[in-house]
């Protein structure tokens, strides 16, 4: 069975897609910049309402490039520790490079230590990786569990043929999930042209800010936000169990 893996920046998105049937959350913040590492609070609010929540924290420190610091390695592993001492079901999201373009070994390797028994993802920063048979090797070599991908492509339906070819090589030895405009009405055929085990998509709809009451909009407050879309849940849950949403 296809798992399927929802993006949230919330508490209340991470408890709606859980209702909608998703088999797993990845749990962030600011996913306007792209998503960083969820707060304490965040952590410890979901924990205490979703304990058997399969859940898996993005652990970036900032936006931008995924190129880290010793400073932002040290705060890396030591968000991965806090979150496997916060939530009771948790794998983590990372994605370290190097300046080069390739995965960053030693950091990876410090952060799997750090996550211990916990089920480490790649993040699709391996899309931007020129090489990616031979990092996909180096993911494996890591002791990595999955890695987030699009086949290099802008989206997953247009990296068909790539994500073939990683599924093929990984060969069971790391899951590679689909991820990048994944939605209800193709992922059965996207499952079926790839083989991947998991899909992963944000599931989104926007609503209006009910506190926003300017005529004007300014930088903090637009007037409207972006909540998780049961319904686009289900209905990716369904195209991949073979029944109708509802």
């Amino acid at each position: 069975m296809t798992a399927v893996e929802i993006c949230v920046d919330d508490v209340e998105g991470a408890l709606a897609a859980a209702s909608a049937g998703a088999d797993r959350v990845e749990l962030c913040a600011a996913l306007g910049e792209g998503g960083v590492t969820p707060s304490a609070g965040t952590l410890a609010a979901l924990a205490s309402r979703a304990p058997a929540l399969s859940v898996t924290v993005l652990v970036r420190p900032r936006g931008g490039d995924f190129v880290h610091s010793p400073v932002e390695l040290d705060v890396v592993c030591a968000d991965v520790a806090a979150a496997r001492r916060t939530l009771p079901v948790v794998g983590v999201t990372v994605g370290p490079l190097s300046p080069g373009g390739w995965v960053d070994r030693a950091a990876l390797d410090a952060v799997v230590a750090a996550a211990g028994s916990a089920p480490v993802t790649f993040h699709r920063a391996f899309d931007t990786l020129a090489d990616q048979p031979a990092a996909l090797e180096d993911l494996v070599a890591a002791g990595v569990a999955r890695v987030l991908t699009s086949g290099g492509a802008t989206t997953a339906q247009e990296g068909t043929a790539t994500l073939r070819a990683l599924v093929e090589q990984a060969a069971g030895r790391i899951e590679v999930m689909a991820g990048g405009g994944v939605r209800a009405d193709h992922v059965a055929r996207l499952v079926a042209d790839t083989g991947v085990p998991a899909v992963h998509l944000r599931a989104a709809r926007t609503v209006r800010s009910p506190g926003h009451r300017s005529a004007t909009p300014v930088v903090y407050d637009t007037g409207t936000r972006t909540i998780t879309s049961t319904d686009e849940v289900a209905a990716v849950v369904a195209a991949l169990r073979g029944r109708r949403a509802g």
